[in-house]
């Protein structure tokens, strides 16, 4: 079976009395476009992943995430899709919950486990495939070189040019492939990256090991609104007013955090006038099912 998705992701352009006033044209790339459950760049970093599977004859894939990861969600449809068997080694303790109602309705079997042994997942893996020669290992997040292979295609399609990128980071994979297809197309653009952990400096050298040549980007670390996972009501009012505004649907776990940096940013005159900048609709929308009760609407 070819694995593969025809990608549908245009560029909108994002209408906002703030950029009119600072002569910014913002766009967003819609990747949460690509594919109901298996979007933004959760594709793209499986994308070459499964390949690679398939190159080998492997017919099971293992991967790990928490109770809510859109990562162990898109694996599972992605399994479905490509004729895989999927198991996914869930973080803490035992659960019911609507994104692993999603995960199991698409075949793949949960195993979950405590938070001191998931860290380190080769002996969590080991443990229960080490036997298996059918069974494909998985990092959570998909983080991996093949990963930034895959969004680094981002570039090849984009059709006009850009001051600045912006994307949000949990693992560091997208944003590494981003840059090394600026550097690919020899674009003159700035890379912006917003972590969504607290204390995300650590980030770097995550983004670094899978760079393809040393290159300079910009890490926001202050819109982590708490930590991975965390928000405030100022987040949410910014997303319930983002998507009343725009009709684009987005979560607080990474894109919205990289939404309310970039129009902070603007408002803080951190570009200059004529910029025109792409923010990176990186999927996941499946992640405001772990926050529902945060979105009272009146």
């Amino acid at each position: 079976m070819d694995i593969d998705l025809e990608i549908f992701s245009p560029v909108h352009q994002i209408k906002n009395k703030l950029f009119t006033e600072l002569d910014l044209k913002v766009f967003i790339k819609r990747d949460d476009l690509i594919h109901p459950i298996i979007s933004g760049n959760k594709w793209r970093k499986l994308k070459y992943i499964l390949k690679q599977a398939q190159a080998q004859d492997k017919t099971h894939l293992v991967t790990f995430g928490g109770a809510y990861s859109n990562h162990l969600l898109a694996t599972a449809a992605a399994a479905a899709k490509f004729d895989f068997k999927a198991t996914g080694i869930v973080r803490g303790e035992p659960v019911n919950n609507d994104t692993l109602f999603l995960c199991r309705l698409h075949g793949m079997e949960l195993i979950f486990t405590d938070r001191d042994s998931y860290r380190d997942k080769p002996s969590l893996f080991e443990k229960h495939f080490g036997n298996n020669a059918d069974v494909f290992f998985i990092d959570e997040g998909g983080s991996s070189a093949e990963g930034a292979k895959g969004c680094s295609e981002l570039l090849n399609e984009l059709e006009d040019t850009y001051q600045h990128i912006f994307c949000a980071s949990g693992t560091g994979t997208t944003a590494a492939g981003i840059i090394n297809g600026i550097k690919e197309h020899q674009l003159s653009t700035q890379f912006n990256t917003i972590p969504v952990f607290k204390n995300g400096e650590f980030l770097k050298s995550e983004i670094d090991r899978f760079l393809t040549s040393p290159a300079d980007y910009h890490l926001h670390t202050d819109y982590h609104f708490g930590g991975y996972g965390k928000t405030t009501p100022e987040l949410i009012k910014f997303i319930k007013q983002f998507v009343t505004d725009t009709g684009i649907l987005i979560e607080p776990v990474y894109t919205g955090k990289m939404l309310y940096a970039l129009f902070d940013l603007a408002q803080k005159k951190h570009f200059k006038p004529g910029d025109k900048i792409l923010a990176i609709h990186s999927g996941g929308i499946w992640g405001l099912l772990g926050m529902k009760e945060r979105f009272v609407i009146s």
